[in-house]
């Protein structure tokens, strides 16, 4: 007679699947409250404690960490050394292990949950049991996952065992399960202890979706996310319509959501491929729309859309003339959604939370053979740090944009300039590898409209040929971090032009 040990946390399906193994005539051992539910649907089992002659004990702590269940599954069937061991022992085959474990990552995102109510939510015996069962797979069927009863009772019935092929795949699935699972107890023990930089990292994350395709079509995706959700990040946002989403609007949105965090007031920001290319703030969300479309009505096209404010039926009609990719916002009115959802292939997330700024994040970037981990920039700039060093000083208005293109360039790839006027982008010049060619670029986007505007720059100006093009341009007030050796040729440039220029004393570069 073949013998199971079934011990889960997770009883979906267990019953099923339990009396499936009694009817084909297998012996069932089980732990606890497994034990008592099998039973109590008329299910043949033998306790553990009879497999083991000791109690379970301390709480149910100690149950299968046990040589009777631990030699059972570990001893390999066709070793005969081990054959005689097992003989000599008293130990008999496990042949199957049918386990999932303590609900730690459930636990961990209670409310209000304690200390010691997750400490007694780390399973031990249970990872014992799977990687054990996992490492003899080629004798040891072992299921951690309740949509794999299926599979193996048809694999029981049709041929009397489970294939080698299923073996050796259901064993994937236990490592993979415990480490996400031990992964899950070292970040909680980290956060706790604010280890932010361990000498090993391990991460763990949920996978969310299965993706058409990556940057390009020839290459695979997939999208995931962390598991404690971080309020106010596209993971936690819900699609209303239009198609699945794409590697490329992921990251795209994601960049347009990082700079729409910066403002407080009605404000839309317009992206493409994960740059602000439009941004404007205004009383009424409609009226930040069509300063964030006229500041850049080309790159707008394709784009994406993300907004702070419920999108209302009038800025849904603006919105609608052109071809958007998404459009993101804490809510919609039911006057917009009919609107939008009109135009087939757009695609509306509803992110309730959309403002929520978290401090505590930490970013990462992968290169090759490596992983890059650095904490959020969640600063702005330092008041205390910021000081005007030219002759002239900012007006009130210039002081506003100022601070308004601050927060664009933050959130611009570097070398990046923005510029602004009347809390609208006129320009933006991304991802250059000289910052004179940034500036000129957003010079040239903007035409006309750059004069009057002020100027953003995310790091300090080398030469001060930057400051030579922002008066011929018709810029007349400029905020950067400072702190080039060639500042004062700068400065002496502004003074000699009559434009106010403020040192910040932060950088934001982002690469």
């Amino acid at each position: 007679m073949k013998r199971a040990l079934i011990s889960v946390f997770d009883k979906t399906g267990i019953v099923d699947f339990a009396k499936s193994l009694n009817t084909m005539g297998w012996e069932i051992i089980s732990t606890g409250g497994t034990s008592q539910k099998l039973k109590e649907e008329g299910i043949r089992v033998t306790d553990i404690s009879d497999l083991t002659k000791f109690p379970e004990c301390f709480d149910g702590r100690v149950k299968t960490l046990h040589p009777n269940v631990e030699g059972g599954i570990l001893a390999v069937r066709d070793n005969d050394n081990h054959k005689k061991q097992m003989a000599a022992l008293g130990i008999d085959p496990i042949d199957m292990v049918v386990c999932n474990l303590y609900p730690f990552k459930q636990t961990i995102l209670k409310p209000g949950v304690s200390h010691a109510e997750i400490i007694e939510n780390i399973d031990i015996g249970g990872p014992t049991m799977i990687r054990a069962a996992a490492k003899n797979y080629q004798f040891v069927t072992v299921i951690t996952d309740p949509e794999d009863y299926h599979l193996v009772v048809e694999e029981l019935k049709a041929q009397g065992d489970t294939s080698a092929a299923t073996k050796e795949m259901l064993a994937a699935k236990v490592f993979i399960h415990t480490s996400h699972y031990d992964a899950l107890i070292a970040g909680y023990f980290s956060e706790k202890l604010n280890i932010r930089y361990p000498k090993t990292l391990t991460l763990t994350y949920e996978k969310k979706q299965d993706l058409r395709y990556g940057e390009n079509p020839h290459q695979s995706a997939a999208f995931y996310a962390s598991v404690k959700e971080t309020e106010g990040s596209l993971t936690g946002a819900i699609q209303l319509h239009g198609k699945e989403l794409s590697y490329n609007n992921i990251g795209d949105t994601d960049g347009a959501l990082e700079t729409l965090k910066e403002f407080d007031e009605p404000t839309i920001v317009a992206a493409k491929h994960a740059n602000p290319c439009g941004v404007g703030s205004a009383p009424t969300l409609a009226e930040a729309y069509r300063r964030a479309y006229e500041a850049d009505p080309v790159s707008i096209f394709g784009g994406i859309v993300a907004a702070n404010r419920e999108v209302d039926a009038a800025t849904a009609a603006e919105m609608a003339k052109i071809f958007l990719e998404v459009v993101i916002a804490p809510s919609f009115s039911r006057e917009a959604l009919d609107i939008l959802t009109q135009k087939k292939n757009i695609r509306l997330l509803q992110l309730e939370n959309i403002g929520q700024k978290n401090t505590l994040a930490n970013k990462a970037k992968t290169v090759s053979g490596g992983l890059l981990i650095q904490e959020a920039d969640t600063q702005l700039l330092n008041q205390k740090e910021m000081q005007v060093v030219t002759e002239r000083q900012p007006t009130e208005a210039e002081m506003r944009d100022l601070i308004f293109a601050w927060k664009v360039v933050k959130h611009t790839k570097s070398n990046g300039i923005a510029i602004a006027k009347e809390l609208c982008t006129t320009g933006v010049g991304p991802g250059q590898v000289s910052r004179i060619w940034a500036l000129e670029n957003a010079i040239r986007q903007g035409r006309a409209r750059i004069a009057g505007s002020v100027m953003a720059s995310d790091a300090f100006f080398p030469f001060p040929d930057c400051v030579e093009a922002a008066h011929k341009a018709g810029i007349t007030a400029i905020i950067q971090p400072g702190g080039s050796v060639k500042d004062q040729e700068s400065i002496d440039a502004a003074n000699r032009y009559g434009i106010a220029m403020i040192f910040t004393g932060m950088r934001h570069f982002k690469h």
